[in-house]
């Protein structure tokens, strides 16, 4: 079924001229020894104008000398850690064919693509760029990748499918992304095609090798292929194959203070891929990171965090473990590439605003999910922000998830059962686990530390398991 979607596009009826001066000023782009992946289809628009852009955010202006401009949105279904990939690269050319100025797309932003020299990479007159190892910048020389090598080797190793489906803005409510399995499934198939770039950029790809349509028509054909892929992953990878989320639980709660800067670099450190953290507010309205409303047990205070300012809370505990406000744990947890998984435990319509500004300014919400035991502040949450994924905690074992979770519109289940039961496993019944999965629900379970019991929960294909030793969610996985 995937190859004849491909195929369907070259079926495609298109204007001869536009399409041949396509073909011909297609670029050459040099992939590194190891990429598993290359472009599948190409989306053309020949500018003979100034213009917008039809599939990137920018206006497209032609240079000085210029007669044509032709954009090319680049189609992959791949992304080393994402499903959906579109990169674009833009070709100016004169009056008598010859290449004046090109540009490309470099991480959701676009440069001019000339070497250290100032000049337009070649090849046979045509531009050659190289592609970032895995994710697929462009970029006129080697130079540039070498320059984020670090980032590139953890997208292309640990990291490989961390991002799941990836939606852009050019696709918001056309392509969804409203079931968490999809994202697992994603990460399944990628995590296992990760890969060590050699940066020796040895396989030259001709362009005109993938298919050549206008973009519309590309435009209108990539939905149905995102769902082609994730009907094709569902069918071949079982729900006990799929890949769990790794949450430390407070951050590496076993072998640092729980909710602190080093729980969550240790958590970095023994393979999570996100922290569990709790949050309160003060009494200025400050979102601060941690698990009790008093400070006795973790500060030796005994007062109230509610009740305190940010700076009487610094103040009191600056002379043992300081309570962390939630912008210092964000920072933290994306110099680490760690996710967020949020308990919300007291939170003011003031902090809330402050949490959204702090993940919005370092564009970390996508990797954020919102739990609460309080379905009235996840309710909230999302009425707020639509775009937030919501995790709905409880306790009983007799209630119904699928309506909890319905009526607060939330992502995911959050059963925590494991003081109530010696094999808390065996409550996920066949017919429970059926009904949240028809819902488009995912599941996330309680902290769990007995290595049977997590084989046994990842066995049950559940979306994620926390822990205050995420070792053993990554021994359990091997």
């Amino acid at each position: 079924m995937l190859d004849e979607q491909l195929a369907s596009l070259q079926r495609i009826p298109q204007i001869e001229l536009d399409c041949r001066l396509a073909q011909r000023h297609a670029p050459v782009i040099r992939f590194d020894a190891r990429e598993p992946f290359h472009p599948a289809a190409v989306g053309y628009t020949v500018f003979r104008a100034d213009a917008p852009s039809p599939s990137f955010p920018r206006d497209i202006k032609l240079r000085a000398g210029s007669a044509v401009a032709i954009e090319y949105a680049i189609w992959w279904d791949w992304d080393i850690q994402h499903l959906y990939e579109l990169e674009h690269i833009w070709v100016y050319v004169d009056r008598a064919g010859e290449l004046v100025d090109a540009e490309a797309s470099w991480h959701g932003r676009y440069h001019q693509m000339r070497d250290e020299d100032g000049r337009l990479p070649t090849q046979d007159g045509r531009l050659a760029l190289h592609s970032e190892p895995g994710k697929h910048a462009f970029a006129p020389s080697s130079a540039w990748l070498l320059q984020r090598k670090a980032k590139t080797l953890a997208s292309c190793g640990a990291r490989a499918g961390a991002m799941g489906l990836h939606v852009t803005p050019l696709f918001n409510g056309i392509i969804r992304n409203d079931n968490p399995q999809y994202n697992r499934l994603v990460h399944s198939f990628l995590e296992r095609r990760q890969f060590e770039p050699s940066y020796l950029f040895s396989q030259c790809f001709d362009l005109r090798r993938a298919a050549f349509v206008p973009w519309r028509d590309l435009f209108e054909w990539i939905p149905a292929r995102v769902s082609a892929w994730l009907g094709e992953l569902r069918a071949t990878i079982p729900p006990d194959e799929r890949r769990v989320l790794r949450i430390a639980h407070r951050g590496a709660s076993a072998y640092a203070a729980e909710n602190s800067l080093a729980a969550i670099v240790a958590a970095a450190e023994l393979g999570a891929d996100m922290v569990e953290i709790d949050i309160r507010t003060t009494a200025d309205d400050v979102p601060i990171v941690t698990h009790d409303s008093s400070l006795k047990r973790m500060h030796g205070v005994d007062a109230d965090v509610s009740d305190l300012t940010m700076d009487e809370l610094c103040r009191l505990t600056a002379s043992g473990r300081p309570v962390i406000s939630f912008d210092e744990a964000v920072d933290r947890c994306r110099e680490l590439q760690l996710g967020l998984y949020l308990d919300i435990k007291r939170l003011t319509v003031a902090a809330a605003r402050s949490l959204f500004a702090a993940l919005d300014e370092r564009q970390y919400l996508k990797y954020t999910i919102f739990g609460s035991f309080r379905p009235d502040y996840l309710a909230e949450i999302k009425a707020a922000r639509p775009d937030t994924k919501t995790s709905i905690l409880f306790g009983a074992v007799h209630i119904d998830p699928v309506k909890l979770a319905g009526a607060i519109k939330a992502d995911y289940v959050h059963p925590c059962w494991e003081h109530r039961a010696e094999q808390p496993h065996k409550l996920l019944t066949p017919a429970w686990i059926q009904r949240v999965r028809e819902a488009k629900l995912g599941i996330v379970c309680w902290h769990e530390e007995r290595p049977a019991e997590i084989a046994a929960l990842m066995a049950l294909g559940v979306d994620a398991i926390c822990s205050d030793k995420p070792e053993l969610l990554l021994r359990a996985c091997k």
